[in-house]
Order: C-alpha cells, then sequence, then structure tokens
C-alpha cells in the first residue's frame, strides 16, 4: 500500500510538472506531483432535509457508514445501480453539497480535507458537458490556462502546457475546430468534448481527480477512450476516482479498484479479483463470458414485482461485506488516516488564499475576449437585432407618415401622442425580450466557472454588458433616424437628438429590466415566462392609459419604478414644449398672430414641463439601478 512515506522527494531544475500550476498548488518545493495521493474516508452519513412547511417529513438517509479509499496512481470505480447514491457520494468527496447534512472523515494523507484543501489539489469533471460553443478546442484551453494557471508561471510555459495536455489526451486533430453549439454550429464530438473536459481540469496538473459518469451517453468505443484517457493519468501517479454507468467489459478491465454500492451502503470495496471472490461467496457468481460490471449492478439492483426480494439480497450481501471484507479495508483506511511520521508532503503545497488564480486584469481581459469571440462568431442576435430594428421604424414611418401635416389640431395631439407611446413600447420590449436569456441561458457555464475559480461575478456580468452595449445604442439610433421624420415629429435638430437620447436611454433601461430577470430566474424558459407579467404593469403606469395623478395610492409607487412614465413625459415635453399656435394667417401663408400653446398641451397630457430634467435623471437612475440589482441577483446565485 502506498502510504505517506512511498512519496517521492526530488531535487531538479523547475519544470511544468514542479511549477505552480494555478489553483492546484503544486510547487517546486521538492515535492513531485507525480507521486500522487491517498484520499480515504470513512463512516460518511447523508441526510437530506425532510419536506414540507408546517409538518416536514422525516430526514431522508441516504449515504450510510459508506467508507473507501483509492491511493495513488490507482483508478476508483464507483458503481451500482440508479440511485445507490454514486454521485451523492462523489458530491460529497468534492464538497459539493447543498442543504445535506454530512458527518464522517475524510482525509488526503492522513490529513483531514476541507473545501480549500480539496480545491488545492484536485479537479472535478462532471458528467455534463458545458463549454463555450464558438471557441476551437485550443482556444478553450487557452482561456483556463490563463484563468487556472498562476501569474508565477509565463505565457511561454502555459502555452507549453497546454501543447503537452493535448497530445495526453489526443486532441490535436480537433485543435482547430469550433467545440460546437447544437442545433446551430457543428462542433466536435461526444468523446473529443469529454476528453476536452478532461483536459481543461487537467491543464493545472492535480494530484486528484475525480470525474462524474464520464462515460455517459457515448458509444462502447467512445466510452473506453475516455477511460483510456484516465487510465494513462494512473500512470503518472495521479489519483482517479469515477463514478461509471455499465461499463463495457473493455472498459471494466481498466479499473483497478471497485467500490459498488447499494440502497447507499457499501456491498463491496476491493480489487477486482476479490470482487468476483465475494460475490461467489455470495451466490452470484459472474457467468463465463459476461460482462463483470453488468452481472454486479444488476445482482444488487431493485427489481420490479420483486422489491422486498431484492432489498432482503442487498442487505445481506451489505451487512456480510462489513462483517467480513469491509472489517479489513476498515483497518487499511485507519493507517492512512493516521498523522504522517515523516512529514507530509501535502504541507509544501501553496494553498490559494483566494479561489482565482488570476489577477482582476487577466479575468477581465480574457473575459471581454471571449465576450467578443461569442458575439463576432454567432451573428445571429446583432443581425437579428439590427434588422428588427430598421424593419419597424419603417413599418411605423408608413403607418403614421407625415402626422401633423394638418396643422395642430386635437386629433393630431392624439395622434402624435400615441406613436410616442408605441415608439417607447416597441423600443422596450424589442430590447427587453433578446436579453432575458443573456445571464439565464448560460448559467450552469458560469456557475461551474466561477466555482472553478476561473473569474468573478462582477467580471462576468460586467464584461457582457460593456460588449453588448454598442448594439443597444447603434438599434435605437438607426430606428430613430428613419422613423423620426417619417411620422412628421418637431423638425428642429435640436429635438430630433433629445428624442433620440431618450430612446437610447428607453432602450438600455429596458435591457437594464431584461438583464434583471434573466439573473432571477432559474433558467431561460421561466426568464421569458416571467418577462410579460413582470413588465405589463410598468407599461399601465406609463401615463398613456392612466393620467398621471390619477393611480390608486396604493398603486402609486409602481409608477416610480416606470421608465414609460418619464420617457412618455420627456417626449411629449420635447415635443410641444413652446409649441406656438396660429391664429391670423396672411395670404401669403405667413403668420401675423399667434399665441403659445405647447404649455397647455403638456397639461393637459398631465405633465408638467419644469419634470424634463428630473425624467431624464430618473432614465439614468433606473438604467444604473436595474443593472445593479440585476448584479445582485447574479451574485446571490454564486453563494454556497
Amino acid at each position: 500500500m502506498t502510504s505517506v512515506q512511498g512519496l517521492k522527494f526530488k531535487r531538479r531544475s523547475q519544470t511544468m510538472e514542479e511549477i505552480d500550476l494555478g489553483e492546484k498548488g503544486v510547487v517546486a518545493n521538492g515535492f513531485d506531483p507525480a507521486a500522487g495521493v491517498t484520499y480515504a474516508w470513512r463512516n460518511l452519513n447523508v441526510f437530506a432535509p425532510g419536506k414540507g412547511f408546517i409538518k416536514k417529513s422525516p430526514k431522508t438517509h441516504i449515504l450510510k457508514d459508506v467508507s473507501g479509499m483509492c491511493e495513488g496512481g490507482q483508478l476508483l470505480a464507483i458503481m451500482g445501480s440508479s440511485g445507490a447514491g454514486k454521485t451523492t457520494l462523489l458530491n460529497v468527496l468534492t464538497f459539493r453539497t447543498t442543504k445535506l447534512e454530512v458527518s464522517g472523515d475524510i482525509h488526503i494523507n492522513g490529513k483531514p480535507v476541507d473545501m480549500r484543501t480539496i480545491a488545492g489539489v484536485s479537479a472535478y469533471v462532471q458528467q455534463e458537458d458545458l463549454f463555450t460553443g464558438v471557441f476551437t478546442v485550443k482556444e478553450q484551453l487557452h482561456f483556463n490556462a490563463q484563468l487556472r494557471i498562476g501569474k508565477e508561471v509565463s505565457q511561454k510555459d502555459r502555452l507549453q502546457r497546454v501543447k503537452e495536455v493535448m497530445k495526453e489526451l489526443g486532441l490535436n486533430k480537433c485543435a482547430n475546430t469550433r467545440i460546437g453549439i447544437p442545433g446551430r454550429i457543428k462542433g466536435i464530438s461526444g468523446g473529443e468534448k469529454k476528453r476536452l473536459a478532461f483536459a481543461c481540469e487537467m491543464i493545472t496538473n492535480p494530484l486528484l481527480l475525480l470525474c462524474d459518469e464520464p462515460t455517459s451517453g457515448l458509444d462502447s468505443f467512445m466510452a473506453q477512450s475516455v477511460v483510456g484517457a484516465m487510465k494513462r493519468l494512473t500512470s503518472l501517479g495521479k489519483t482517479v476516482i469515477a463514478t461509471i454507468h455499465q461499463p463495457s467489459s473493455e472498459v471494466f478491465a481498466l479499473f483497478d479498484r471497485l467500490l459498488v454500492m447499494a440502497e447507499g451502503r457499501v456491498a463491496f470495496s476491493g480489487t477486482v479479483d476479490q470482487a468476483h471472490s465475494f460475490f461467489t461467496r455470495m451466490e452470484r457468481p459472474c457467468p463465463e463470458n459476461y460482462n463483470p460490471g453488468d452481472h454486479f449492478i444488476y445482482a444488487l439492483a431493485v427489481r420490479t414485482g420483486i422489491e422486498e426480494e431484492c432489498r432482503q439480497f442487498i442487505t445481506h450481501v451489505c451487512d456480510s461485506y462489513r462483517d467480513g471484507e469491509g472489517q479489513e479495508m476498515d483497518e487499511k483506511i485507519k493507517e492512512v488516516l493516521k498523522e504522517p511520521v515523516h512529514g507530509d508532503p501535502l504541507a509544501h503545497i501553496k494553498l490559494p488564499k483566494s479561489p482565482y488564480r488570476a489577477s482582476w486584469g487577466n479575468q477581465f481581459a480574457a473575459m471581454m475576449r471571449r465576450s467578443f469571440v461569442e458575439l463576432s462568431r454567432d451573428l445571429t442576435l446583432v443581425i437579428t437585432k439590427i434588422a428588427q430594428s430598421l424593419f419597424f421604424s419603417i413599418v411605423f414611418g408608413l403607418i403614421f407618415f407625415d402626422l401633423d401635416k394638418d396643422g395642430i389640431s386635437l386629433t393630431s395631439v392624439q395622434n402624435i401622442s400615441g406613436v410616442l407611446f408605441v415608439f417607447l413600447t416597441n423600443m422596450t420590449f424589442s430590447n427587453m425580450f433578446p436579453v432575458v436569456t443573456t445571464f439565464s441561458g448560460v448559467m450552469p457555464l458560469f456557475l461551474r466557472e466561477h466555482w472553478n475559480g476561473l473569474y468573478r461575478t462582477d467580471i462576468f456580468f460586467l464584461t457582457r454588458n460593456l460588449v453588448e452595449l454598442p448594439i443597444f445604442i447603434i438599434s435605437p439610433v438607426g430606428f430613430i433616424s428613419i422613423a423620426y421624420y417619417m411620422v412628421g415629429l418637431r423638425a428642429d435638430v435640436e429635438n430630433f437628438f433629445t428624442t433620440m437620447l431618450i430612446m437610447v436611454l428607453v432602450a438600455n433601461v429596458a435591457i437594464s429590466y431584461g438583464y434583471m430577470i434573466s439573473c432571477m430566474a432559474k433558467n431561460y424558459q421561466t426568464a421569458l415566462v416571467l418577462s410579460t407579467p413582470l413588465t405589463f404593469p410598468l407599461l399601465l403606469f406609463g401615463g398613456f392609459y392612466m393620467k398621471p395623478g390619477t393611480v390608486p395610492v396604493y398603486l402609486d409607487w409602481m409608477s416610480y419604478l416606470s421608465w414609460f412614465q418619464y420617457s412618455y413625459e420627456a417626449l411629449s415635453i420635447n415635443q410641444w414644449k413652446n409649441t406656438m399656435f396660429c391664429t391670423n394667417e396672411t395670404i401669403s401663408g405667413n403668420c401675423s398672430s399667434e399665441f403659445e400653446i405647447g404649455s397647455d398641451i403638456i397639461a393637459t397630457l398631465g405633465f408638467d414641463e419644469k419634470h424634463f430634467g428630473m425624467d431624464i435623471g430618473a432614465l439614468c437612475a433606473l438604467f444604473v439601478g436595474y443593472r445593479f440589482l440585476a448584479f445582485l441577483l447574479l451574485l446571490s446565485k454564486t453563494i454556497r
């Protein structure tokens, strides 16, 4: 058995294996990262809280006295039927459990482990592969290398590390191929995505690798290729632990140790040969020419129609292991849980004080580049947005063409007021709906990368805002440039640019509100459903359907959150202020007598022309306020 005394020490010139490779903390203090670590856990018990508000149901006992270990240079496969507790165990070992009550001992090389320590020496390959689809394989690895390898490592060494990882995992053939977005961008295969997931984690040269269902969704050949890559990592001294569901015979032959689970308990833990002997003793020998993995899982599955009989057999197997082979395993675990006699090599590893290895500036630069690449390589949103804006500007221009051709009248005032509010409504919904999926649509990827220490929440939020901002300025500018004079609004240049400013503010306030909904929702489907009911009340209090001052007192507070009200008042003041009405027109067409009617029109609409500056300020405040609230909602999702 590899103990802490068996870990190797070497003094040699700095190489990529000895340099600190990011958050994993591998440093050149005489410790050879290829030596591996021994990861052991004992008597793990996990409870899920009861459900219900008034009368809670009892706690659910998920894991029951689970013990096991894996040494450096070994591949441990955690097997079992669905619901056996495999993923829960892996989440406990990676300290990713939420709202679960966990008890028991978890040690690395004889020392207790906490979340900071496990983040410093391990990598976790999750079941679902999440990437930036417009990136090529090489670009994805460069992105990870820039953010996960410490600043003390030169750019040249980072690039060299990327080349090494790509070669180790056989990714050179698809290095310049885009990862792909299902249904939109054709990309690499499922097996290549899985190997890329390994490569992203191995970029920091971790001592311990944990994988959740790495073969799910892959054919037998690809599954063997992926597990073969994991096996090659153990030859470098890595400790690899993975949950596996229905391994093929070829994949099963690559395992060094098995941990078979059933109903939240350990049914067996040991080598493959010991597993055959154990199940033979349990009168469930594996038939010749039969896949042992399928046999062990089937033997411990709860089958329909004979549930009680299956559970009795599972209890018999788990009790037999506990009282037999389990005793020997407990003795081994007790040995590795002891404090190292001659010092612990892990004491040389510098655990990062911050979960982020890259500086704020490096994170900002990397995320700006990625956001720009995402936007430039997937121009669907940009083209659709600009085309939609130009289309509606022409449509509205034709529908409301030259409204004031007959001069000022009650009808023309009503028509112009209507078209101004239509402009606001169109500018709001055409900008808000496309962005409600901006954050909710990429939430799983963001949370994974953030919790892996790639970048801060404020970096992610800020770069998304900055990259998309020019589009949401160009769009309303193009809309007003076409529709304004077609409709026949006030022809003065000052009024034209004032209207343009107001519409740009409206568009960006609506986008801020859309960001807020996007950050509030759990997923993009929920965001789309919430957007209309959360926006419609603000539309009603905009001043067009109900005059200001007539809103019920108990709902009046909502009008202060409505950008429709501030922008409609500002547009009306800009349109009608200082408007003169001719009372006597000469034969030559000149006006010999006129009086100011704009103030009366503004007052009739229920507005006050003194509020213009306040309205612009309120739009700016809502622009900042809704985005800040969106950031706080996004930040709340990162709390674990």
